[in-house]
């Protein structure tokens, strides 16, 4: 198995609690038998040579599932409205400028304060997501109700950047009473 980690803060150590990579370390890398590979994303280094590095490996590997959530404000990954549903490039540079992105960041309880949410991501491009052969969603809880209803009901749009999955052939989404609430029945 060959693993490909979809975000990180550019800049935020490993040590940081938000680092999705200490995440991803000490949740699940740790806890299996070693991978042929495991792909994080080190964003404490030059965050385009990262991109360039990371773009060039994954196209040599091609993803057969991708687990990718939903963010509040719609976002995957950190492809933020509104996102860009055209770059070839499988990871690049965004800014975290979106309000929501940031407000979730701080609102999930791993920064002190909203000033401490980085203002840059290293991010997996929805069209490399959408390259992945099975796609799936775990959302759960209140928080992502919006979310999931404009992924029902709106068209496909970089302002709901979870729509796009409607696309994907083999996407599979698992959400739980609270976050389907809002869906009309």
């Amino acid at each position: 198995v060959s693993m490909f980690h979809l975000d990180e803060y550019v800049g935020l150590p490993i040590t940081h609690m938000a680092s999705f990579r200490k995440y991803l370390q000490e949740r699940f890398l740790d806890k299996l038998p070693p991978l042929k590979n495991a792909f994080l994303i080190n964003a404490e280094t030059n965050a385009d040579a990262e991109c360039k590095k990371l773009s060039e490996i994954i196209q040599k590997h091609p993803i057969d599932v991708a687990l990718v959530g939903i963010g509040e404000n719609g976002h995957i990954a950190f492809n933020d409205p509104p996102a860009n549903f055209d770059t070839e490039i499988p990871y690049f540079v965004v800014d975290l400028s979106n309000e929501a992105c940031r407000q979730q960041q701080f609102g999930e309880g791993w920064f002190a304060t909203i000033d401490e949410v980085p203002l840059q991501s290293i991010t997996m491009s929805v069209k490399q997501i959408m390259k992945s052969k099975i796609i799936i969603s775990a959302v759960p809880e209140l928080r992502k109700a919006e979310a999931i209803k404009n992924t029902f009901e709106k068209e496909i749009s970089n302002l709901y950047p979870s729509t796009m999955l409607k696309n994907h052939p083999n996407w599979h989404l698992f959400i739980d009473e609270e976050s389907a609430s809002m869906i009309k029945k």
